[in-house]
């Protein structure tokens, strides 16, 4: 930043003061400008992707991030109302390499969840992102800031348990556990124990009577050892997010 600009205050939400800078998290503070950056790239320098960004308030008045501010305006920066609404496509998401858990934990709840388990570059996320109008759910700041990002969420924790309620909080999807392969994304048909029984092992095709199978990849699903577990993820998330639909 250049120091003879227009000098302004800014504040920062508090449900952002995690990610600004250390200096703007105690309520309004003075900053002096370049006279030429807009909100949006001030905001950004300071720490703040755009995507975490609901509204920006100059002397009580919502502006566009394109507003170049001036001497003594007080600016500020909000959070996204939750839950967040994401017009013009179906809700789906794009996680990168380092949300797998949670990838995975979105399928079980039958929530569109893509990803990749090897790293494929901040280009080829954010480009896919806009082709496939998907909302890119990221921990990497920088990864957000790319313009051509269709939509894109920060994940403000590192821990599974933490993210999920997070995600669900925020964007509210429509549940629908048990309707998708957590390993490829794809849709769970029902499936007869006959047509599945060559790809079961001897204890399964003793034990078990119910199936299912994935439309794209074929991995077939079955109530085993880990269904507690994993019914225990679902009846939280239900309880707490809304009634499954299906």
């Amino acid at each position: 930043m250049g120091v003879n600009g227009p000098e302004i205050t800014i504040d920062f939400a508090p449900e952002l003061h995690a990610l600004a800078a250390p200096a703007r998290r105690g309520g309004p503070t003075a900053l002096r400008t370049d006279g030429s950056s807009t909100l949006g790239h001030l905001v950004e320098s300071l720490g703040v992707p755009l995507t975490e960004v609901g509204a920006v308030l100059v002397d009580g008045r919502e502006r566009p991030v394109s507003h170049v501010p001036r001497e003594k305006e007080h600016v500020e920066v909000l959070a996204v109302r939750r839950p967040q609404q994401v017009p013009g496509a179906p809700l789906r998401f794009l996680l990168d390499v380092h949300l797998g858990t949670l990838a995975r934990r979105l399928r079980l709840l039958g929530v569109d969840a893509a990803y990749e388990s090897e790293d494929i570059g901040d280009p080829e996320l954010a480009s896919r992102s806009a082709a496939q109008r998907r909302v890119l759910l990221s921990r990497d700041r920088g990864l957000l800031r790319r313009r051509e990002l269709w939509a894109g969420a920060f994940v403000y924790s590192d821990r599974p348990d933490e993210q999920l309620p997070d995600v669900l909080g925020r964007f509210a999807p429509r549940l629908a556990p048990w309707t998708r392969c957590t390993a490829c994304n794809g849709e769970l048909t029902d499936a007869d124990k006959e047509s599945v029984r060559e790809r079961l092992e001897h204890g399964t095709r003793r034990t078990y009577d119910v199936f299912a199978q994935c439309t794209a990849c074929d991995r077939v699903y079955w109530r085993g050892a880990h269904h507690a577990k994993l019914q225990t993820i679902v009846d939280e998330a239900v309880r707490e997010f809304g009634d499954a639909v299906a």
